[in-house]
């Protein structure tokens, strides 16, 4: 494990258990920084999730000749966006049937628990150091920030209680399962594949700021600032 992989699963546990604190108090300061937020989580997206889903798909089409499609991983993100789309759309009905229903709560939690564990053990087993610990710390970061705010704003109390432990728990986990088991690339690249899904549908469905949240300044900074730092850093690292 290098020291940036390490530097990063400390922090992404750090987030996940003071997550809350993080987000401002202020209603105006809180829209600009969802905004902010959500400009570097569609720009992580499109400037690599989805080049790297196609890396990935172009890699294993290579290695997996007799199968004629070359579309694999990317139906595999497709299941992705289909598992959290019917999570959701399952909270979203007990919600209705069940005024503040704690089950919305823990059905997302238990969902993204597995997610947090997943992402954690992609970003160890990617070895990244120096820059890249610094890129992949920044754009996970802010979408971890995102998802446990989204969480602590449906039920405060579970979250604060138990749920933001359960959530770092899962980061630990995916980090020793990276330590001590060695997936071969291909699987590597399924649970690539599908934490991609889901990002990508959780990002685009709900980090971009509603109407009432949104900052249109802050969402541009944040979008265009991240974009132009990831080319410098592929141009100059070569990575």
């Amino acid at each position: 494990m290098t020291f940036g992989a390490f530097i990063t699963g400390i922090f992404f546990i750090i987030i996940q258990l003071f997550a809350n604190r993080f987000i401002p108090s202020s209603r105006i300061q809180r829209s600009r920084w969802l905004s902010f937020s959500g400009g570097i989580a569609v720009s992580y997206v499109f400037v690599y999730v989805l080049p790297a889903l196609h890396e990935q798909q172009a890699a294993y089409g290579q290695e997996v000749e007799q199968l004629t499609m070359e579309s694999e991983l990317y139906f595999v993100g497709l299941i992705g966006v289909l598992v959290l789309f019917g999570i959701k759309k399952l909270a979203d009905n007990q919600e209705e049937q069940e005024k503040k229903s704690k089950k919305q709560f823990w059905v997302e939690l238990s969902f993204f628990s597995l997610y947090n564990m997943l992402i954690s053990y992609v970003v160890i087993t990617s070895q990244v150091a120096g820059w890249q610990a610094v890129f992949y710390s920044t754009a996970v970061g802010t979408h971890f920030l995102a998802v446990a705010y989204d969480l602590w704003s449906e039920d405060k109390h579970s979250y604060e209680r138990i749920g933001r432990y359960i959530l770092a728990l899962a980061i630990l986990i995916g980090w020793t399962l990276a330590t001590w088991i060695t997936l071969t690339p291909l699987l590597v690249a399924i649970i690539f594949a599908f934490i991609s899904g889901a990002m990508i549908l959780n990002v685009l469905k709900e980090e971009l700021p509603t109407k009432r949240q949104a900052h249109f300044p802050s969402f541009v900074i944040g979008s265009v600032s991240y974009t132009f730092i990831v080319i410098a850093l592929k141009y100059f690292f070569e990575w």
